[in-house]
């Protein structure tokens, strides 16, 4: 269901960004710290992408499963438009407002950056991810540079997700604060980054000999900048399927890219006070 919208959206992308080259490099990570959901591009160019994109109904079946529904309204006009309960509450803090229909503007969440990303405390959360008994998820934009969350409260009503309002407030407030803080040094500081590597750390990846195998070893300090991912910074998207954050001793940060397979799994672990990145899979 998602590959066959995700394809559509692509397309259309690449008619943006034709000129652009390709490189064997891992992926970059865009810095949305200045970016709110805007890309500096013909604005023809984006009426006729969103066009095309609201000319192609979502699927019935997208309201199963909430990944294929936030593709479809992430990038569907008509869609979005239909499925936000106006006027929409806003809530910034202890200030209260709502946005009329009129006033909404089409919000592409993660789609522009290539990716959003998942923290679970443990394994057994990931299972959410593709739960159909869901009927609560929220979308957080963190600002790791502002350090503020913005969160997007969507709940399926009559089996139609809906989005039913915005919270905005610092990230102290957020219960995953102090690893967020840590992570946005982790992602921004090299030397910092190495200082909190676990020796060694546990690697899982792609076998270069064999596109259908995987490899698995350990990663020495000395040799982590062969290794070492781009993290983004700046602001990230992070879906929560219902999963209950702890303050907790372990984080499980996963990065996934929308169209190219992209996936990067970190666990941290809290050793001795001090976050550590103790495995890294590809």
């Amino acid at each position: 269901m998602r590959k066959g919208f995700v394809l559509v959206f692509m397309v259309c992308l690449s008619m943006m960004f034709w000129t652009t080259g390709c490189s064997d490099k891992k992926p970059v990570a865009v810095d949305t710290t200045a970016v709110d959901s805007v890309l500096v591009v013909d604005t023809a160019v984006v009426d006729t992408m969103d066009q095309l994109i609201s000319e192609q109904p979502m699927p019935k079946a997208a309201d199963e499963l909430f990944d294929d529904f936030i593709f479809n309204f992430a990038a569907n006009r008509k869609l979005q438009l239909a499925r936000i309960k106006f006027p929409l509450k806003i809530v910034d803090g202890d200030n209260v407002s709502y946005v009329k229909k009129n006033q909404w503007e089409m919000e592409h969440f993660f789609m522009e950056q290539g990716y959003y990303t998942l923290i679970f405390d443990n394994v057994r959360q990931m299972d959410l991810v593709k739960d159909t008994s869901i009927n609560n998820v929220v979308v957080e934009k963190v600002n790791l540079t502002e350090e503020k969350v913005k969160k997007y409260m969507f709940k399926r009503i009559g089996g139609r997700w809906m989005l039913n309002s915005i919270r905005t407030n610092d990230m102290v407030h957020n219960t995953n604060a102090s690893f967020l803080s840590f992570y946005q040094h982790f992602a921004t500081d090299p030397k910092f980054q190495l200082e909190s590597l676990n020796n060694p750390v546990q690697f899982t990846g792609p076998d270069p000999d064999d596109d259908f195998s995987t490899m698995t070893g350990e990663i020495a300090p000395e040799t982590w900048p062969a290794f070492a991912p781009e993290l983004p910074s700046g602001a990230i998207y992070n879906i929560m399927y219902g999963q209950k954050y702890a303050e907790g001793n372990q984080k499980i940060f996963v990065m996934r890219g929308i169209a190219n397979g992209m996936e990067m799994q970190l666990t941290f672990k809290r050793i001795d006070g001090e976050w550590k990145l103790t495995s890294l899979s590809e």
